[in-house]
């Protein structure tokens, strides 16, 4: 089963254009996440602008490329921190999260903060993403998966006929479903 993602982690790279004074500028590689390669195009002006003196009009982008997971069917612990503008001004936050992509992770966190904070996707900057080993995760939520006697119990066992030739409507006895 593909699952689709709303956000994918795109690598963009670009650089100053070249000019008489500097013919061979340096490159800015930086990792954004964004809905398509357009917005990632977009956020990399955004930040680049502020942190080195480059904008659109003088600069130019050489290379768009999605970051795709190594191991898309391997569960772990994401770190991501993150800078928020709420109605009081800007926060700084991170949060963590278990998934298998780190696409996924993301996705949660876009959830969780419009869920807990009433946070738009367009107030959320994401600085930084790690993936987490279990003695990095700190939130009860997510420790509470790294435990080795972990168990998933079915409290609610519907007991099925072995063939339909065992299946009726109407049983002469009330099943017990209480299998603990």
């Amino acid at each position: 089963m593909a699952e689709s993602f709303k956000y994918h982690q795109y690598q963009v790279v670009g650089r100053h254009i070249p000019t008489e004074s500097d013919p061979s500028p340096s490159l800015f590689r930086m990792k954004v996440w964004a809905v398509d390669e357009v917005c990632a195009r977009s956020k990399f002006w955004y930040f680049i602008k502020r942190i080195k003196r480059v904008k659109k009009a003088n600069g130019q982008i050489i290379a768009v490329n999605e970051i795709f997971e190594k191991n898309p069917t391997e569960i772990n612990n994401y770190g991501v921190w993150i800078r928020v503008l709420s109605r009081t001004g800007y926060y700084n936050m991170f949060k963590e999260y278990r998934d298998v992509t780190m696409n996924g992770a993301i996705d949660q966190l876009y959830q969780d903060l419009a869920a807990r904070h009433r946070l738009r996707s367009s107030s959320i900057q994401i600085i930084k993403t790690k993936v987490l080993a279990d003695d990095e995760c700190k939130r009860p939520n997510i420790l509470q998966f790294h435990a080795d006697n972990l168990a998933f119990p079915l409290p609610h066992k519907v007991c099925r006929p072995s063939e339909k030739k065992y299946r009726s409507t109407f049983k002469a006895s009330r099943p017990n479903m209480a299998l603990f």
